[in-house]
């Protein structure tokens, strides 16, 4: 994976490291205090039970113009969250908050925190949530990290109380969409000029409704300033959770099918991430799908080779039957790509039998499946007794799927 060009770079030790070290240290205690107030706030006001936060939390972050809200319905259903996303800016919406993100500043640590937390108890995103534009700032980033420890804390207090199931294991998955400055100045004068011509029809027509306007659509310079407060700031907080939480970095420059492709190939992760350990201790004995497919391939080669070798006679039956049985049904469904087939042929009783059938439609390019259906057969009734006496009839049915063959219909 390409790293961005304004990737942090280790500076030798200077005073100016040695201010910023200090500086450091203040935020991390001042994020303290900010998240010691709100967790305090919240405990008074919904009480320790009713403290449940998502299963899954989604940090969506990006440089402005990235596409976070072109993809955020994408990543929803990719993830399967019916939810609406946390905008965090939306959560700022007063005139004073407003005045600063026109400027292209950011606004408090403690609003954002405050206004956050209170939103992700609530009962909509106890399954998963987005939140589009959190961390921004190494404060946030440390409250972050506070907040899961709380939400890990109630989790062992309440796991083996009858409250435990709304405690779930969270899942902090962080997705970072980037573009490079030219492409995000662009985007956000292209927004400018879209939300611009929706307003004035708008306005002209009244029909409809208006669309946020904001300064830094329409002026070159904030457009970068934006970017650069984004390089300066977010980058740096986001980067700072690589190694603790889930992190997956997207290239956002191509269109939306090929952005949507990049979330598609990072969101491929298994599911033992997000499962508790005591579900993930009494799972493991099942191999992980994309385990056992690795080899496929070269076992089966080799069980095919031992047939032919060790088991010549029924190899070749089996090899016999499917020519004679299921190739002509299977040629009169090319169309369709599904062929099915009932058969009480004996040869397919040894288990052997069965194993190398499937092999060999695998080996040829087919998928194919086998069940076996035992029938009761009426033979005999005794008049005197009442009895029926009843043979079993044993079915094999087989299923061939493959690839059908497109044919052009006219109208």
């Amino acid at each position: 994976m390409d790293i961005p060009a304004f990737a942090p770079t280790t500076p030798a030790p200077t005073a100016a490291g040695s201010a910023a070290a200090r500086h450091q240290d203040l935020e991390i205690k001042d994020a303290h205090l900010i998240f010691g107030s709100v967790w305090a706030g919240l405990e008074a006001e919904m009480g320790r039970p009713n403290l449940r936060f998502p299963k899954e939390i989604i940090l969506l972050g990006g440089a402005p113009g990235s596409g976070k809200g072109t993809n955020t319905d994408f990543i929803l259903k990719a993830r399967g969250l019916t939810c609406e996303p946390i905008v965090v800016s939306a959560l700022l919406a007063t005139p004073e908050a407003k005045r600063i993100k026109d400027s292209g500043g950011m606004v408090g640590d403690r609003e954002v925190i405050g206004l956050l937390f209170r939103r992700l108890i609530e009962p909509q995103f106890r399954d998963g949530v987005i939140l589009d534009g959190f961390p921004r700032t190494k404060v946030q980033v440390e409250c972050l990290k506070l907040l899961v420890e709380k939400i890990q804390g109630l989790r062992h207090e309440f796991y083996h109380t009858p409250l435990g199931i709304h405690f779930r294991q969270t899942t902090i998955h962080i997705m970072v969409l980037f573009v490079d400055e030219h492409t995000s100045v662009e985007r956000q004068l292209h927004r400018g000029d879209e939300v611009k011509a929706h307003n004035d029809e708008v306005r002209r027509t009244g029909v409809g409704e208006l669309l946020e306007e904001r300064a830094t659509d329409y002026d070159a310079a904030l457009a970068k300033r934006r970017y650069l407060v984004f390089k300066e700031q977010t980058w740096d907080a986001l980067q700072s959770l690589k190694e603790r939480f889930h992190y997956h970095f997207i290239n956002a420059q191509g269109n939306v099918h090929e952005v949507e492709q990049n979330i598609l190939k990072e969101l491929q992760y298994q599911s033992t991430l997000e499962l508790d350990s005591r579900t993930h201790d009494i799972l493991r004995v099942v191999p992980v799908a994309s385990e056992i497919v690795i080899h496929a391939r070269q076992e089966m080669v080799k069980r095919l080779d031992a047939y032919a070798f060790e088991h010549a006679d029924l190899f070749a039956r089996i090899v016999g039957f499917i020519d004679k049985k299921i190739i002509p049904i299977v040629i009169r469904h090319a169309i369709s790509g599904v062929a099915l087939v009932n058969t009480e042929d004996p040869v397919l009783d040894d288990s052997l039998a069965l194993a190398m059938l499937i092999d060999v439609f695998s080996e040829r390019g087919y998928h194919a499946a086998v069940d076996l259906h035992r029938i009761e057969i009426p033979e005999s009734f005794d008049v005197k007794t009442g009895l029926i006496k009843c043979r079993i009839k044993k079915v094999y049915r087989i299923q061939i799927r493959f690839s059908g063959s497109e044919i052009r219909r006219g109208n």
